[in-house]
């Protein structure tokens, strides 16, 4: 294969965490030109910082340009900036307090991960802010107990959310502090694609037989708790391929295939599509509804899921009504979707899960609810 190895970039979450560390590191006397930041998955990185200045005693900023690598990421070469103000903490604990600033989001809508009228700050990039700051007080300024407030802007972050679908999900103002893994990996098609082939090739050399397809490390990680009888090697991330990688599985000559999806990406299955990325693939969440009305939901209630947020808010407001059953007119879709895609001759099962991993529906169990 002839292909250039695609360069791996960091988060924006990242970005924020490194330029906090660094305010902070500069509050206490410290400008530094470049600082580790603690990946989620224990790892480290090592990132450059574009500034660092004194605004007040005790009081810095510090500002990081972040490097998507080869992804094709709007927020590429954006500034994230970091204000830090170091407070003595008294009699209280230290603490860390993140807020958003010009250019990061508001959340005004249910649905996401973030409150509404919270900033749009995700939980892992929060809590990796708040490691950052917490280890430049322990490395600059040993046994101190302070309290940090930070707060978190993007330069021309208004403008760079018109690109991305924050406007459709009501985070207004700016773009999103975002990353679940700390790194941005290129988004090729074809590297892609090749990656599934290998994982297939392994899998089928390792003599097994039956493999699950999961879209990320999330759902893989409940995927392996689901089958723990099953090798590493059968655990199979496939991203938004759902229709290449289950005729590849039938290809590879596989006679059993496991789905364990999210919900939101559990509905795009369940609609038949091929792709589900995104940039692509809009939730239709009218088409969500039409299903749960033709399996009883009122009529008012189906309005409100064809009106919701996201899948997420969609999800929320079926538990809200009690009618987390009708979960299996999406798994029942996905499963017949699935088939579409592999062929006979490779038989299916699939469970769809809630945002917390909990199986809402199994097509191994009996009458489908988990």
């Amino acid at each position: 294969m002839n292909s250039r190895r695609l360069r791996t970039g960091f988060s924006t979450g990242t970005a924020a965490a490194a330029a906090a560390k660094a305010a902070t590191l500069t509050a206490l006397g410290q400008a530094p030109a470049k600082v580790e930041v603690s990946l989620p998955d224990g790892g480290r990185l090592e990132i450059a910082v574009s500034q660092c200045r004194l605004l007040a005693p005790a009081q810095a900023l510090a500002v990081v340009i972040k490097d998507a690598g080869d992804d094709p990421d709007v927020t590429n070469k954006a500034a994230i900036r970091a204000s830090v103000r170091l407070l003595p903490a008294g009699d209280g604990a230290a603490e860390v307090r993140v807020l958003g600033g010009d250019g990061v989001g508001l959340v005004t809508r249910p649905g996401l991960p973030v409150a509404p009228g919270a900033p749009a700050i995700n939980p892992v990039p929060r809590q990796m802010i708040e490691k950052a700051v917490r280890q430049a007080v322990a490395w600059a300024a040993p046994g101190a107990t302070l309290t940090a407030e930070v707060v978190v802007s993007v330069a021309g972050g208004q403008e760079l959310a018109r690109h991305t679908l924050n406007p459709r999900l009501g985070v207004v103002g700016g773009i999103s502090i975002l990353g679940t893994t700390g790194l941005v990996k290129p988004f090729s098609h074809q590297a892609y694609t090749e990656t599934i082939d290998l994982c297939l090739s392994v899998a089928t050399a390792a003599g097994l037989s039956e493999v699950v397809l999961t879209t990320g490390g999330k759902s893989e990680k409940w995927a392996q708790a689901l089958r723990p009888d099953l090798p590493e090697a059968a655990m199979i991330q496939i991203a938004d391929f759902f229709g290449y990688a289950l005729a590849a599985c039938a290809k590879a000559g596989l006679r059993q295939v496991g789905l364990v999806s999210f919900f939101g990406k559990a509905v795009k299955q369940a609609s038949g599509l091929e792709y589900t990325h995104a940039r692509q693939a809009v939730m239709d969440l009218a088409q969500l509804a039409e299903w749960l009305g033709q399996a009883g939901l009122d009529q008012a209630a189906a309005q409100s899921v064809a009106q919701a947020n996201t899948a997420r808010h969609a999800l929320d407001l079926l538990r809200e009504l009690g009618r987390l059953e009708l979960v299996s007119q999406v798994g029942r879709r996905m499963l017949t979707a699935a088939e579409h895609w592999a062929g006979p001759g490779l038989r299916p099962w699939a469970v769809v899960l809630d945002y917390d991993g909990q199986p809402l529906w199994d097509s191994r169990a009996q009458g489908g609810q988990a």
